[in-house]
């Protein structure tokens, strides 16, 4: 009877140490998991952003999914803290399909479309049923199409949105154009198939091509900026706030302005207001 006291006694004790271990691990601060699709921004944060957090005692684990799409689930799980790869209007577009609440931390240098074609070396050879590669998600086809709008060769609707865009909402204006609508990462690699192609810029400096050289770049809204995402409730926390300093810094600024490969990027409205 007095051992199997003792044993009681000693599980006791063992359970109570091992909450108290855990109690230790919650509400740190200096720590936290990054998420990424592979590629441009992914590297962007291992080479730029990562020696600043660790230079301060940041403790970052980088976990890599191997396409954007998953990168939000991963979030909504709680297996990441933060991520770059989405621009605001997406962010929302999530936060009411998955009953989020993703908040834009602070904009990151980002890559606008921009039009390409291996077939034509200017956009005046452009004709009634040329066809046109778009990205298959409402978000990036809307942004695809108002590169075409711009260049007069479509009208889009007044009314049509942003989240829920349709190509219903598109019609000619100096062309009849057919449109050949793709996952985003497989427009690029389709080029001969078209006649022209609208591909997201990430893709273009991870094929160590630049944007550009596009026949056509995007003017980006505010709406469609790349940024860094983290939950609502983690945005005072220290990591996120250092993450925030992180981006916005000279440091930062220095690396990516430096890197041939960002020309034609967007760059955080905090690199402008210096």
């Amino acid at each position: 009877m007095k051992k199997l006291m003792m044993i009681l006694v000693l599980a006791g004790v063992l359970v109570l140490a091992a909450c108290g271990d855990q109690g230790d691990t919650d509400g740190d601060e200096t720590s936290f998991v990054a998420g990424f699709g592979v590629g441009t921004y992914e590297e962007q944060f291992r080479e730029g952003i990562l020696p600043i957090l660790e230079e301060q005692g940041f403790d970052v684990d980088i976990r890599i999914l191997s396409q954007n799409m998953q990168v939000n689930p991963a979030m909504d799980e709680g297996s990441i803290d933060s991520s770059v790869f989405q621009s605001t209007a997406y962010m929302e577009a999530i936060n009411d399909e998955l009953d989020m609440d993703m908040v834009r931390l602070t904009f990151a240098p980002g890559a606008p479309q921009s039009l390409h074609s291996v077939r034509h070396d200017s956009l005046d050879a452009v004709q009634d049923g040329s066809t046109v590669a778009l990205p298959n998600d409402p978000v990036n086809q809307e942004r695809a199409v108002r590169i075409l709008e711009d260049l007069g060769w479509v009208t889009v609707a007044e009314d049509a949105g942003t989240t829920d865009f349709s190509l219903s909402s598109v019609s000619p204006a100096a062309y009849d154009i057919d449109f050949q609508v793709l996952d985003p990462a497989q427009i690029l690699v389709s080029l001969e198939d078209v006649d022209f192609g609208i591909i997201n810029g990430n893709y273009i400096a991870d094929a160590g091509m630049r944007i550009a050289d596009g026949l056509a770049i995007e003017n980006t809204p505010e709406e469609h900026r790349i940024i860094v995402t983290v939950r609502e409730e983690d945005v005072d926390t220290e990591w996120a706030q250092a993450l925030k300093a992180a981006y916005e810094s000279e440091e930062f600024e220095e690396y990516i302005t430096n890197q041939s490969k960002y020309d034609g990027f967007i760059l955080p409205y905090a690199w402008e207001e210096r």
